[in-house]
């Protein structure tokens, strides 16, 4: 399918000559008149999938009362979505943003603050992980410190520096008394599908206590259930200072969060970070439903049955399917196969199979279904993949 780009629309996003009319559960209904399975989810954002009832009857019952309203009143939406989070998390504070770009904004200017409000203001830098994706501000650029996203923007912000993926004493290496914190994506999405290893995230957390450093974790893909557990940090064991989420968070609306202990999260008084539309009524409404469905009892387990369903058949796609794909790699419904074609090529056969799903780093096809798949999708997507798999090979035989 070719891609186009619309002349009155800054080309940042080729897109494909396919739009979608509708959506209902697991499913996109596209322009073309075709069904599609949805295995991305706008990139983790329809957690519940598409107009799930509850999210949908939220909406409507708000529609008509209180979009917005400024964070200089009490919203209460707000107050019980931060009371709600804190509960189930390692967190005492809440901030409400819109995206996951914002959310990475706050957590790194609220790390810093922390240090400069302990009397510790020359530790500013932000160690990072190869491979890792925080998003495309200035900030969020240096961090991520991929060149291809950093060309001709200037120079980069100072304040950041990287380690290898899942080394240890690299990390330990670079924890001088520069340091702020230390930001981790426990499962990098954009950077391959590559989950750490559990131990690396404990030792991450000894060696920030030891350095008096702030740990991080970036939840923005990897968390709400994404994992199987309502945070992936929680598999570990191990808590962070800071968290960052968004996407998932709000089923499909705009929605971001910053959460944090009381040690840090008190640190941005009045004046130091806000924003204008981040934690209003309607946005607060949808997220506290988002919850409502993830905290139903075995919900989370059986986004976790279905996870190591899914990764089973995958691994028996890898076997038969062996000259296309190589690795299956992830955790819960955040997965991937590693392909010997380019990625691309698999992702465009699998579209025309009739199901989504995209590129991520060192040429995998990422796979980021909705959190309410069943038995069913899961034979449906090897189907698919299977039929994509053959195609690419006859194409490769053709040429």
């Amino acid at each position: 399918m070719t891609k186009v780009l619309p002349p009155m629309l800054m080309p940042t996003n080729p897109r494909t000559d396919l739009s979608f009319e509708r959506g209902e559960g697991a499913y996109l209904y596209g322009s073309d008149g075709h069904r599609y399975l949805d295995f991305f989810s706008g990139i983790a954002v329809s957690s519940l999938g598409h107009a799930h009832p509850h999210l949908v009857d939220t909406l409507r019952s708000h529609a008509d009362k209180l979009w917005h309203i400024t964070n200089n009143y009490r919203i209460p939406a707000q107050e019980r979505l931060a009371e709600r989070l804190t509960a189930l998390s390692f967190a005492d504070r809440a901030l409400f943003c819109n995206s996951g770009l914002e959310a990475a904004e706050g957590a790194i200017k609220l790390a810093r603050k922390a240090q400069h409000t302990e009397g510790k203001p020359n530790r500013t830098r932000i160690v990072t992980i190869e491979g890792a994706f925080h998003g495309r501000s200035i900030a969020a650029l240096a961090a991520t410190a991929n060149e291809k996203y950093l060309e001709g923007f200037g120079p980069r912000a100072p304040g950041f520096s990287q380690v290898p993926f899942g080394d240890s004493a690299a990390l330990e290496a670079a924890l001088d008394d520069d340091v702020a914190a230390v930001m981790i994506e426990p499962v990098q999405g954009e950077g391959g599908v590559r989950p750490f290893d559990l131990g690396y995230l404990r030792r991450a957390r000894e060696l920030c206590d030891a350095n008096e450093a702030s740990l991080i974790f970036d939840e923005v893909q990897c968390g709400m259930g994404r994992t199987g557990r309502l945070f992936a940090y929680q598999w570990a064991e191990v808590e962070p200072d800071i968290m960052m989420l968004a996407k998932g968070l709000g089923g499909g609306f705009p929605v971001g969060a910053i959460l944090a202990t009381e040690r840090v999260g008190r640190c941005l008084t009045p004046g130091t970070h806000g924003s204008t539309f981040g934690g209003n009524p309607l946005a607060m409404a949808i997220a506290n439903a988002v919850l409502d469905v993830l905290v139903q009892p075995g919900f989370l387990q059986e986004v976790e049955r279905i996870g190591r369903l899914l990764w089973t058949e995958l691994e028996g796609l890898a076997q038969q399917q062996g000259e296309v794909f190589s690795e299956v790699r992830g955790a819960g419904l955040l997965l991937g196969l590693r392909c010997i074609p380019p990625a691309g090529a698999c992702v465009d056969a699998v579209r025309a199979s009739r199901m989504l799903t995209h590129t991520a780093g060192e040429n995998v096809l990422r796979m980021l279904p909705p959190l309410i798949i069943e038995e069913q999708q899961v034979a449906e997507a090897i189907h698919h993949l299977e039929s994509a798999a053959t195609a690419v090979c006859q194409k490769a035989g053709a040429a």
